[in-house]
Parts: C-alpha cells; sequence; structure tokens
C-alpha cells in the first residue's frame, strides 16, 4: 500500500508570500483551528490525517529528506521554494506540534525549541544585536534572570530590570532609543506575581517594541496574552505542555500583530535585507510570518536548538490531555494554599487564588479560570525551617522541575536560584525562606495529609 507523500506547502498569508520549511497547509489548519474550543485544540489541532494515513501524529526521526534534482535543493535554500530539507531548520512531527501551540495561543506562527531557555533567547536575539537594550520584569525564572543580566550582556545586549508593579511613568523610564523589547511572566516563577499584561503591552507599544510575555505557568488554558496586547509568547513546554517531566522543550509563538514595518529603523534584521539570504527582506518575502521566519531560518540555522522530532511527539501527547489536567491542577493548588493560609506555623502564602493576596485582582482579570498550581509560602523560623520541612516530606519528591503530574517542591534560593546574591533574590521576587510547592493532580487529601505531617 502507498502512502501518500507529505508535501508541504505554504504558510502564510498571501499568495506572492514564500515559506521553505512549514507544516502541510497550516495557514488554512490555523484559520480552521481559531473557530475552536481550547480541549478540542488540544486533541486535534496540528495533525489532521488524510485517507489511509496515521491516525497518531508520526515520528518523523530522520535528518534529511530526499529530493530529485540539485536545483531543487538549491531553492529550498534560497527560500523560494518549500519543502523539508534538514531537521535543523523544521521537521513534519515538530511543526504539527507548533503549530498545535500557535492554535491555543491563537497566534500566526510558532516553532519548537529544544528548551524553555532556548526559546526565552530566541525571542530577543531574534530582535536584538549587539549594542541593543531590553527591559524586563525583575520576578522572572532565575534562568531567564541569569541570561538577561549575565549572558546578554556579554553578548553586548544589555537588560534594565524593572519592577511589573511599578506605576507606568517608572517603567517607561526604562526604555532607552535602542529598547527593542519588553519582557515578562504571566505568572513570576517561583514568586508566582500576576502581570498586568495590558498595562505592559500600553507601554511596550508606546515606545514602539513588542511585548514578549512567557506564558508556561498560566498556559493558553488559562490566559492567551495575545487578547490582552502581547505580541510574543514563550513556553518551556517541559512543564505543563508536556505534563509527564518526559521531554524538555520550547516554544514560541507570534500573534502577528506588531507592524514591524512602522518601525524598520529600529527593527532592521527583520525589515531589511539579509545578505546570507541574497538580499531577502522577511517582512517583504512573509508578512505577518516574518518574526517566526527569521528565527527558524537564521537563528535555528546558526545555533540549532532543535528539539527532537520524538520529544515533539511526546509534547503532543501531553497537549492532548492539557485542558483536562489544568483545571485538577488548579483546583488542588486551591485547596493546599487554603490549607496554608491557616495553619499557624506558616508565616505567609502567596497564590493568587486567596482572598487578599496582592494579585488576587489581577488574577481575576487575567486568570479567572484558575491559574496554576504552583504556588509559594515561607514557615515561621525561616529559611533553615524551611529546608528541614521539606527533607520531610513524603509524597511531594525535592526535583528541580515544576509542573508535571506529581507534586514537587524545590526551594530555590538554594537551588534554581542558587546563582543569584540575596539583593538580587529579594529583585526577583524570591525569599531566603520561598518554598516553591507543585501541586500535582493526585487526591488533594493526600497532598494535604503529607503536608501536614511534615509540618508536625
Amino acid at each position: 500500500m502507498k502512502m501518500r507523500k507529505i508535501e508541504p506547502k505554504i504558510i502564510v498569508n498571501s499568495a506572492e508570500s514564500r515559506y521553505f520549511c512549514g507544516f502541510v497547509d497550516l495557514k488554512n489548519r490555523i484559520d480552521m483551528d481559531g473557530k475552536r474550543k481550547l480541549g478540542t485544540l488540544c486533541v486535534q489541532a496540528g495533525w489532521s490525517p488524510k485517507k489511509g494515513e496515521p491516525r497518531v501524529l508520526p515520528i518523523y526521526q530522520s535528518t534529511t529528506f530526499k529530493y530529485e534534482t540539485s536545483e531543487q535543493m538549491a531553492r529550498l535554500f534560497d527560500l523560494e521554494e518549500s519543502g523539508y530539507f534538514y531537521t535543523r531548520l523544521q521537521n513534519p512531527t515538530n511543526d504539527a506540534v507548533a503549530a498545535k501551540i500557535t492554535a491555543l495561543e491563537g497566534g500566526v506562527a510558532g516553532m519548537l525549541t529544544s528548551s524553555g531557555q532556548a526559546a526565552s533567547f530566541f525571542s530577543v536575539l531574534n530582535l536584538c544585536s549587539a549594542g541593543d537594550h531590553v527591559v524586563s520584569t525583575s520576578a522572572i525564572y532565575g534562568g531567564t534572570y541569569n541570561l538577561f543580566g549575565v549572558t546578554l550582556p556579554k553578548m553586548g545586549i544589555e537588560v534594565t530590570f524593572i519592577d511589573q508593579d511599578a506605576p507606568q511613568e517608572e517603567i517607561a523610564a526604562a526604555f532607552r532609543p535602542n529598547t527593542k523589547a519588553l519582557f515578562g511572566e504571566t505568572l513570576a516563577n517561583p514568586g508566582l506575581a500576576v502581570l498586568d499584561i495590558e498595562k505592559m503591552a500600553h507601554i511596550a507599544h508606546q515606545h514602539g517594541v513588542p511585548l514578549i510575555v512567557d506564558n508556561t505557568f498560566a498556559t493558553p488554558i488559562n490566559c492567551r496574552p495575545f487578547e490582552w496586547g502581547a505580541d510574543i509568547v514563550t513556553h518551556s513546554t517541559t512543564k505543563y505542555m508536556d505534563g509527564h517531566a518526559t521531554s524538555v522543550g520550547g516554544a514560541i509563538v507570534d500573534s502577528g500583530n506588531f507592524d514591524w514595518e512602522a518601525y524598520a529603523d529600529k527593527f532592521p534584521g527583520l525589515t531589511q535585507p539579509d545578505p546570507s539570504y541574497h538580499g531577502l527582506a522577511y517582512t517583504k518575502a512573509f508578512g505577518k510570518q516574518a518574526y517566526i521566519m527569521k528565527a527558524t531560518a537564521q537563528l535555528m540555522r546558526d545555533l540549532g536548538s532543535i528539539p527532537s522530532p520524538h520529544n515533539a511527539f511526546l509534547l503532543n501527547i501531553g497537549l492532548e490531555t492539557l485542558h483536562l489536567r489544568m483545571p485538577r491542577h488548579c483546583a488542588n493548588a486551591q485547596k493546599v494554599a487554603e490549607f496554608l493560609s491557616q495553619d499557624d506555623r506558616v508565616a505567609w502564602v502567596h497564590y493568587c487564588g486567596l482572598k487578599g493576596d496582592k494579585y488576587y485582582d489581577l488574577g481575576q482579570k487575567y486568570l479567572p479560570n484558575g491559574s496554576c498550581g504552583v504556588l509559594s509560602f515561607g514557615l515561621k523560623g525561616g529559611r533553615e525551617v524551611s529546608i528541614r520541612f521539606m527533607d520531610r516530606l513524603k509524597l511531594a519528591a525535592i526535583v528541580t522541575h515544576v509542573a508535571d503530574a506529581c507534586t514537587s517542591v524545590l526551594h530555590p534560593a538554594s537551588h534554581t536560584h542558587r546563582q543569584l546574591s540575596d539583593e538580587q533574590l529579594i529583585e526577583a521576587g524570591v525569599a531566603p525562606d520561598l518554598i516553591r510547592f507543585s501541586v500535582g493532580i493526585e487526591d488533594a487529601e493526600d497532598i494535604i495529609a503529607d503536608i501536614q505531617q511534615a509540618l508536625a
């Protein structure tokens, strides 16, 4: 029996545009998917088999793809013809999963990366070069804070950290003529601060730059930042999207809403000819797909932070139940947060689902159906007491991970944020006694019982 050959087609908004390495009919699939509910998208988006094709997304575990003439291959390398030719640039399995995430976020184009850290890096590097500047909220994941505060400056890209809760005028003062982006997290890891996306989008657009939002903790099930003005979304798919701690990965999705041509001088990498592709200009050649096309054809080409097709396959399995798991995570976390808030041995609890929490109102605005399964708290007695408590937990595991089916716990000051000074810890919203507790999808009574015996 002969299988129908997959032939990647144009994935753009105009017939004149060209796309060299996208999944079959992605534009039509996203247009169709955009009319469907999130639960349906989790299960069905990205891969639509035809007659005689596999019902389950296949793993295209191949580095290369065959062509019949040298001219065909040459046209692929010049971005003049569509098709797959090398998995470092893109792969059918990876593209199907990227299409699903793009549909879930309501974007126009997306790509997978080998990790969430790579996604954060690419999202900024795609806009910046040496001499440029980025503004970022300080309440972000420790690895991202280190990337922005230590590694990017070595490349000549300066980052200014701001308090996301500061007045608009104070945040606006951090912008410079060479600022290229504003970065923040929907729910800060691990402090759980809720980003005022609408406010941040307004500030970014006033200065002619896009707002990049890391939506890892909320996922598009609980918040879709594009609906509040964000321009680009990143994910560590390692977390809730995978959901089972099986594979590291990341994703970037573009809303297609930011007008790069309106600020052509600020973003020459997108609007001006690229000498590495015979003078092709991404915005002119690919329209609303320009940002992701550049990230794929240029950054992935040179830096190669790709996920394996097998990891993308595992991620897709996780995505199929994302809409079912997130409500359970949130319901369990709400119960745990309420229990902790009423225990005299607990000094404080951060969870925006709690009335009286600093971010309760913002949580109701952006996350009315629940935030995530992660909460943070501290115990009376400080850092050493918090560490002893963690060591006594039996059901919850101490792991360098968060946001999967199993309940886990971490002390960021000793682990994920260990490289930061005490001053930087406070700036990043990480108290020395902060315990990051990731509530899984086990029975909530068992999770609470484990906390009770550890406290005792």
